[in-house]
């Protein structure tokens, strides 16, 4: 291998490493609001919302349901920001480039660490801007993370969807910061802290990612960043046209003599039958795990008789598992790859190959739901170990899978907006969690057994995508065999 091989296949895993710590350390962290919902309560947030109330035999309690309330309206905002806002940013990144969406993400991202250390209980209502721009600049880094795959043809979408489950475990950053604060560290150090970490993003930013996008596939030699000239020398024409030899290879993809394929327009995509199923597949798994999280306390305080010291070892153990999404994540991009490198049909393209690949990801994925919600459903408490370890598992394959199958079935100049506008369609549909809850809260009594048995059905529902592309594939091969017959 030449030099210049080695120094760009350095790079490259350079840029994979520093990618998947960014991801897990920095981008999914508001999803570990819990943790610091627990330190914000200690230094006093919203106390003021806290009244004294007359309880039994006369005694005074304190009642914070109305602080309890504000935390939870603050994450749902941020929740909600988080996955809406992803259609912006997407077009975003696809008409600007990684360097502009990067800069954005760094500024919203600094800005909201920065009005977190100035917080104080006095100006509680800081959290509702400063989470929510945690959030939108967390999604950024991922947004622009996930296209490190192309660097890696044959591992494309294992690297997609452990960015993916890197996001989903970096919750843990706000627990460190917990831990952090009692151990004395404060809130405003760690936040500070945060703040001074942008300095990274910003040098990935310049000299580990490219100035719009990587190309898939990847051309020869493909190279990006900022990088140190090897030649003073160059006369001023000669730079010239290396930086725009430099540009045409980073921004354009692969020529070959091959007749060039038309790719379709985002409308088409936008309206095709794989694009809808695909954003039901989504939201109806989206949706079972938004209500499973919503209604878990309920559950457990109706399993355990109201023991609380069985719903606390149950709420832990959750919360652990949520930390190995990171780990369950890669083994469904292994689904997706594991054809790389294997001879394809006469006339079938690496697209279809993919697209044929990604069948048994989806049917997988769906299984898991339906198993994870048949669990939820049975009222046996041992079995809700199970329950988490199926929840933590599906929900990695359902996001990683969401991303790695958008970028195998849609042309990649889309792929920024497509996500963008599936993850904001399907917060959308998440709205329907308010119902639920009013109907377990209401009517049910506080008990979601119906209501988990009615998305344990509903989930069914996510069978018909991966039979789509099933039968979408089957019609492919179809057309090819009629084409070569003729």
């Amino acid at each position: 291998m030449s030099g210049l091989g080695k120094g760009l296949t350095v790079k490259r895993c350079l840029t994979f490493a520093t990618g998947l710590v960014e991801c897990l350390c920095f981008a999914g962290a508001v999803f570990g609001w819990a943790s610091l919902v627990f330190v914000l309560k200690t230094e006093g947030y919203f106390s003021s919302l806290c009244v004294n109330t007359t309880g039994v035999n006369a005694t005074q309690v304190l009642d914070c349901s109305g602080q309890d309330e504000q935390f939870s309206l603050v994450f749902t905002i941020a929740s909600f920001m988080n996955n809406f806002l992803t259609l912006p940013n997407g077009f975003l990144f696809d008409r600007f480039g990684t360097t502009v969406a990067r800069l954005l993400g760094t500024c919203l991202y600094t800005l909201g660490s920065l009005m977190l250390a100035l917080s104080t209980a006095a100006f509680s209502n800081l959290l509702f801007p400063a989470i929510s721009l945690l959030a939108v600049g967390g999604i950024l880094f991922l947004l622009t993370n996930m296209q490190v795959g192309n660097l890696f043809g044959s591992r494309r979408s294992t690297i997609i969807t452990l960015y993916n489950g890197a996001f989903d475990s970096s919750s843990a950053l706000f627990l460190v910061i917990k831990l952090l604060h009692e151990a004395g560290v404060s809130l405003r150090a760690s936040f500070l802290f945060l703040c001074a970490c942008s300095v990274l993003h910003l040098l990935r930013t310049f000299f580990l990612l490219p100035r719009k996008h990587i190309p898939y596939p990847l051309p020869d030699e493909y190279t990006y960043g900022i990088t140190c000239g090897k030649s003073k020398t160059l006369s001023l024409e000669q730079t010239k046209d290396n930086v725009n030899a430099q540009k045409m290879r980073e921004e354009s993809p692969l020529n070959t003599d091959d007749p060039v394929k038309q790719e379709k327009s985002f409308r088409e995509c936008l309206m095709s039958r794989l694009f809808v199923l695909h954003l039901l597949w989504l939201s109806v798994m989206q949706l079972r795990h938004y209500l499973f999280i919503g209604t878990l306390n309920p559950m457990l305080q109706r399993l355990t008789e109201g023991e609380p010291s069985l719903v606390s070892r149950y709420i832990n153990a959750f919360a652990i598992t949520q930390l190995c999404g990171v780990l369950c994540a890669p083994w469904n991009g292994l689904i997706f790859d594991r054809h790389k490198g294997k001879p394809r049909a006469a006339g079938e393209s690496e697209q279809e190959a993919d697209l044929r690949a990604s069948i048994l990801s989806l049917f997988l994925t769906a299984l898991q739901c339906v198993l994870f919600s048949v669990c939820a459903a049975t009222p046996y408490l041992p079995l809700q170990y199970l329950t988490f370890i199926l929840q933590v598992l599906n929900r990695s394959f359902l996001y990683g899978g969401n991303a790695a199958f958008l970028s195998v079935a849609f042309p990649s100049c889309h792929f920024g907006k497509l996500y963008g506008l599936v993850m904001a369609l399907s917060a959308v549909f998440s709205v329907l969690q308010y119902p639920f809850f009013a109907l377990v809260n209401g009517p049910l009594g506080g008990d979601p057994l119906y209501v988990n048995i009615g998305l344990a059905l509903l989930s069914l529902l996510a069978f018909i995508h991966p039979l789509s592309v099933l039968l979408h594939c089957r019609s492919l091969a179809s057309q090819r065999a009629i084409s070569a017959s003729s």
